[in-house]
């Protein structure tokens, strides 16, 4: 049966056999289901790309408390944590690269907030008030952990939390990390250390005119590149720092899943 609508950011047949299986919290023709998992799932990922309000998706799509509700299971069963885990793996593979990383780079960006944003604070060095979005990714730009916090915190200050996350997620795998100079400092050093990683500031060589890329620290500005082709998350309008994050790492999961069934169809990846 056709689908009443279509959007270009609708899930394709490929992209949801691979994906059906996280998400399904319950089976698939259960009883208390009143919607099409696929179409909720379409929703989603509308309201993610084209940036809309929960409440403005469009009438042909579920109705938006339903594709919230299913939204908010899957965040608390950390479905798009596991679809990127596994799909990181299998990319990191077919780079020729082991399927956990030993490597890292931190970095963060700061989301000018709504008045409904909790938490919300200035930032001086950006002269905007909003909240901090603090990354590890490996070093094909591949999301290990996420934090938020105020955009007044320093970035030092959220190494502990985010290299915790981050070796939880990798079973301790990583032991070096390259951040930039916003990392200084004994206490930035102290806490990584404590979770098994040095921390390795990356520096410009010399003298420069115009923007010049730092070594192995580029990839982690792809990834808020990529973040950003989903016009909800080029600003904070979550009320919650943890919606916030898990819609982050929702729209990760869907441009890694989409990057590697179209890498696997042109057959660019490396065999091992």
């Amino acid at each position: 049966m056709a689908k009443p609508y279509a959007y270009p950011s609708d899930v394709s047949d490929e992209e949801w056999a691979f994906v059906l299986p996280y998400l399904l919290l319950s089976r698939e023709d259960s009883a208390s289901r009143t919607h099409d998992l696929r179409a909720v799932f379409d929703a989603y990922r509308y309201l993610l790309r084209s940036g809309c309000g929960w409440r403005l998706l469009p009438g042909d799509l579920p109705p938006w408390k339903a594709v919230y509700d299913q939204a908010q299971r899957w965040h608390a069963a950390r479905v798009f944590e596991a679809l990127i885990a596994d799909l990181r793996g299998l990319i990191r593979v077919g780079e020729g690269k082991a399927w956990d990383p030993s490597a890292a780079v931190l970095d963060s960006r700061t989301l000018k907030s709504t008045s409904s944003s909790e938490g919300a604070a200035y930032d001086g060095a950006k002269r905007v008030k909003g909240r901090k979005l603090h990354l590890a990714v490996d070093t094909l730009g591949h999301l290990l952990a996420a934090v938020v916090s105020p955009a007044d915190a320093q970035d030092r200050a959220v190494v502990a939390a985010l290299c915790a996350e981050m070796q939880a997620e990798v079973s301790g795998s990583v032991t070096a990390a390259f951040v930039d100079q916003g990392y200084t400092g004994a206490a930035p050093a102290t806490a990584a250390a404590a979770q098994g990683i040095e921390l390795l500031v990356v520096k410009h060589a010399g003298p420069r005119r115009g923007f010049v890329l730092l070594p192995r620290r580029w990839v982690v500005e792809r990834t808020f590149a990529w973040m950003t082709n989903f016009r909800r998350l080029n600003r904070d309008y979550e009320r919650l720092a943890e919606t916030l994050r898990a819609l982050h790492v929702s729209a990760h999961a869907f441009t890694l899943l989409t990057r590697a069934l179209r890498d696997q169809r042109r057959g660019t990846r490396r065999k091992p």
